[in-house]
C-alpha cells in the first residue's frame, strides 16, 4: 500500500488514502520506529468532493481516537497537495463533525479544532491538580513551574490510566509565559510523549485562559515548535505547519 509520511511540529503520521480496513495490529506494526515506518499514529484520508475530505485517526497503540489536531492539518495539506480539492479552502469530516480548514502560503494550515469546554472542577491527583478539558477528546491539564523539569514520563501514564477518566486521557504540562503565551509538554493517550498535539495545545490554551488569566490568541510553545490557538466565540482554531516528509510503499 502506498503511504505518505507527514508531520506537524514533529507529531508524525503515516497517511494512507481511504477507504481502507486497517486492523489494530497493522497500525501498531506501521508505527513501530524500528520495524515499521515509525509514527505517532496513522491517518486515513478519503477524498469525497472538490471541497471535502474524510479523516480517520488511530494512535500508535492501534486504538482509534476521536480527533487529532495536527493530523487534521496534515490531512488538509495532503488533500490540497494531491489536487483533491480546488483552492485552499476545504472541509475535513471527522468523528467530531465537520472541520473547516484553509491551506495558506508556505504550507501553513488554519483549521477549526472544535469547541473546548471544561469537564467539571479540578481534580486532586497526589500533590497536583488536574484540570479536565474536552476538545472532542479528553485532556487533563497540569500547571507546572517548568515543563522541561516535569516528570512527564512518570506522571503522564499514571494520569492517563486514572479510573476517573474511563476512556483514558491525554495529559498536558503547562506553564504560562506571558499574557498571550504558554509553554507545554504533552503525554498523548495511547502514544506516550509527543513533540506536539493540536488538541493538546488547544486544551492547554483553554485551561490557561480560564485558570491563569492568559489572553487569546495564545502562542503555544511545544518541543516541536509553535502553534497559535485562536478563538472565535466558543470555537477554537489552530494555525500551524503541516509538512510531507517522504512517500513510500508498505506491505499490509
Amino acid at each position: 500500500m502506498d503511504f505518505v509520511k507527514m508531520q506537524g511540529l514533529g507529531n508524525d503520521f503515516v497517511v494512507v488514502t481511504g477507504p481502507v480496513d486497517l486492523a489494530p495490529e497493522t497500525i501498531v506494526a506501521w508505527c513501530d520506529r524500528r520495524f515499521g515506518v515509525g509514527a505517532d499514529g496513522v491517518l486515513e484520508a478519503t477524498p469525497l468532493t472538490d471541497r471535502r475530505v474524510r479523516m480517520r485517526y488511530w494512535n500508535a497503540d492501534g486504538g482509534e481516537a476521536e480527533m487529532c489536531g495536527n493530523g487534521l492539518r496534515c490531512v488538509a495539506r495532503h488533500a490540497h497537495d494531491r489536487g483533491w480539492v480546488e483552492g485552499g479552502d476545504l472541509t475535513v469530516e471527522t468523528a467530531m463533525g465537520d472541520m473547516p480548514a484553509q491551506v495558506l502560503v508556505g504550507g501553513v494550515v488554519r483549521a477549526l479544532v472544535g469547541e473546548p469546554h471544561l469537564m467539571g472542577a479540578p481534580i486532586e491527583f497526589g500533590d497536583v491538580l488536574l484540570h479536565p478539558v474536552s476538545v472532542g477528546n479528553p485532556h487533563a491539564v497540569i500547571f507546572v513551574d517548568d515543563p522541561a523539569a516535569s516528570a512527564v514520563g512518570v506522571v503522564g501514564p499514571q494520569v492517563e490510566a486514572d479510573p476517573r477518566f474511563p476512556d483514558r486521557t491525554n495529559v498536558e504540562f503547562v506553564t504560562p509565559r506571558g499574557p498571550g503565551a504558554i509553554e507545554m509538554r504533552i503525554w498523548e493517550r495511547g502514544v506516550g510523549e509527543t513533540m506536539a498535539s493540536g488538541t493538546g495545545a488547544t486544551a492547554g490554551a483553554y485551561a490557561a485562559l480560564n485558570y491563569r488569566g492568559v489572553k487569546a490568541p495564545v502562542t503555544v510553545s511545544l518541543p516541536g515548535g509553535e502553534l497559535v490557538i485562536e478563538f472565535e466565540g466558543a470555537d477554537a482554531w489552530m494555525v500551524g505547519p503541516a509538512t510531507t516528509v517522504y512517500k513510500g510503499t508498505i506491505e499490509l
